[in-house]
């Protein structure tokens, strides 16, 4: 499936890797697929979301949830993990993420899965996804951002 990607939608995949590591995840979520795709300016652009932003609101729903379960960090954030060769695993969510992404591209009858894809997949997710809880929390309208991708 990720051989149908576009250029821009593999490199926010990687990048989606790469955000996870880098908040200490040992796998790529929904929600580090969306941090991944606002590498990309266009989809930041169509979502009215920057990558900072979303990185802060996360790093919050993250202290929220842990503070609900009476769990308090006191400033503690996760380090990435040392540099391995292996590739990071997805969540289940991701996996049915991106194989939406590919039923959408059907639908739309592209050749390739694009980044524009992913992000209407992504904007499909409802509560307890974490890229769902994430939009949410940046305030994002899901039907005006539909219509941003759908632009893309």
């Amino acid at each position: 499936m990720f051989e149908r990607l576009t250029d821009a939608a593999r490199d926010a995949v990687s990048a989606s890797a790469a955000e996870a590591n880098l908040r200490g995840d040992r796998r790529v979520g929904t929600d580090a697929l969306l941090l991944g795709l606002l590498h990309d300016p266009a989809v930041a652009s169509a979502l009215g979301l920057n990558l900072a932003t979303a990185r802060a609101e996360s790093a919050a729903l993250d202290t929220r949830a842990l503070a609900a379960i009476g769990v308090d960090t006191g400033g503690f954030a996760p380090t990435a993990p040392p540099a391995g060769s292996w590739r990071t695993p997805f969540t289940s969510g991701a996996r049915a993420v991106i194989s939406r992404a590919l039923a959408l591209a059907g639908q739309q009858k592209a050749r390739a899965i694009g980044s524009k894809h992913l992000l209407l997949a992504l904007l499909e997710a409802e509560p307890p996804d974490p890229a769902a809880a994430l939009l949410t929390g940046a305030g994002i309208q899901r039907e005006s951002a539909r219509s941003a991708a759908n632009a893309l």
